[in-house]
């Protein structure tokens, strides 16, 4: 089946033909139909299958011209930079169209992207805080909306944005249509979807849990950290073809300690992007990536799903992730459009249960190469791998005191009581140096 079977217009099919796009995939195949019809849709689709531009042609290819150019089209996605790449995705499919298409994100000021929607949105994408900011401020006029979608509606979820999409679909309009896409239908999904869509077809382009078939998987066994380090750059400076790779590490702090090790020996060649980086720093990142300046791009899970990069040769997992879902998400990031790619795994023995989980999620082994005869192991250890040693506090012993020589303490004079008459007279003499007499009554 060719785009041109799909009841497009020639605005849409002359952008597809600039972009290359002459085959739909699977998601696109099935989404498309079911969107026009007007019924509420939620796609389940792997990372790499096509979904971005499987919502955008039903939404753009319905779209009216309006002169108000108040939204008709709302788009939701869970961070900065997909918001971003899907604007940037729309610009392109709308080429010969007049759409005008704005993204607002947080971390940056709010008052010029406000100002942006104030002059004119035909689509606004937007990440879910800054949604709320604006439908609170009465920026964001709603009246003309026909069409929301949920990019990745798992993954906000997992980021905490319960909250706020609650508050999104209570502030939108009621009729209107709705397109949810997600990775997995979890139970909170099927309860928001319950809650707040009008009984939506379910359009499946693989079974959860299914790689791509474009994707070749490889794994290594690993003693520890260093030696992974120097697994990954024996490795690139042996296969010229891994020319565009992205590394995930597990945590921010992994992160800043791989780049620390990697960049010395591959100047200007390495970036970094994590949750701490300011926004202009993973933009940038991304964009040097993107236009091949940059070999390596380091990154964690949180901004996973913001990284749309063409043409990845390799996705390594420095760490494995601890979801088996964000196994198939950051592989995902190869072998994209029909592309082939590469997926590596370096694994401790201390995530071999990772491993086993991963395994039975995709229903499949990840083929274990054996390391190169010329890889360098390393015995030390980096501080997180430390084994964490628990002493046992003793608390000193204390001596028993015999009961015969604790039962008695002397008490001071004034407390002893002893069968005499007191004289007060000479108490009082001695206190203030004479006698003290009591005056007659008068």
């Amino acid at each position: 089946m060719t785009f041109d079977e799909l009841n497009l217009n020639k605005p849409l099919l002359n952008a597809l033909a600039d972009l290359g796009y002459s085959h739909p995939t699977t998601i696109q195949q099935k989404v498309l139909p079911v969107a026009m019809s007007g019924r509420d849709v939620c796609g389940i689709a792997q990372t790499g299958t096509g979904k971005t531009v499987a919502y955008l042609l039903p939404c753009l290819r319905q779209h009216q011209f309006s002169p108000a150019k108040t939204p008709q089209i709302v788009i939701l996605v869970p961070t900065r930079e997909l918001v971003v790449q899907v604007v940037e995705t729309i610009t392109a499919l709308t080429a010969y169209m007049n759409v005008l298409t704005v993204g607002v994100y947080g971390g940056v000021n709010l008052k010029p992207q406000a100002a942006q929607v104030q002059a004119g949105a035909d689509v606004v994408v937007a990440t879910p805080g800054r949604l709320v900011d604006l439908l609170a401020s009465g920026v964001l006029k709603t009246k003309a909306l026909k069409r929301l979608v949920i990019d990745e509606f798992d993954e906000m979820l997992n980021l905490g944005f319960r909250a706020q999409l609650t508050a999104i679909l209570d502030l939108l309009p009621p009729k209107r249509q709705n397109l949810l896409f997600s990775a997995t239908l979890t139970p909170e999904v099927e309860a928001l979807m319950d809650t707040f869509f009008n009984d939506p077809v379910r359009v499946e382009a693989a079974p959860v849990g299914t790689p791509l078939e474009t994707i070749e998987q490889q794994g290594y066994a690993v003693p520890n950290f260093y030696t992974k380090v120097n697994l990954l750059r024996l490795l690139l400076n042996r296969h010229a073809d891994m020319s565009k790779v992205l590394v995930f590490a597990a945590t921010k702090e992994l992160a800043d300690e791989l780049y620390d090790e990697l960049a010395p020996s591959l100047p200007d060649q390495v970036g970094l992007i994590h949750g701490n980086k300011a926004q202009t720093h993973r933009f940038e990142a991304v964009e040097r990536f993107k236009d091949g300046r940059y070999r390596l791009l380091i990154a964690t899970d949180i901004v996973a799903r913001g990284i749309d990069v063409a043409e990845v040769s390799h996705v390594v997992n420095f760490d494995l992730p601890d979801e088996p879902e964000n196994y198939i998400h950051r592989i995902g990031r190869t072998g994209r459009a029909d592309r082939r790619g590469t997926a590596l795994s370096f694994i401790r023995p201390a995530d071999e249960p990772l491993q086993t989980a991963i395994e039975a999620f995709m229903k499949q082994p990840i083929p274990m190469l054996p390391l190169p005869d010329d890889l360098v192991v390393v015995d030390e250890l980096a501080d997180h791998e430390q084994p964490n040693i628990r002493m046992k506090t003793l608390e000193p012993k204390v001596a028993r005191i015999r009961e015969s020589e604790s039962a008695f303490q002397e008490k001071i004079d004034k407390n002893k009581k002893v069968n005499v008459r007191r004289d007060y007279e000479a108490e009082k003499r001695k206190k203030y140096g004479r006698p003290i007499k009591r005056s007659g009554k008068k």
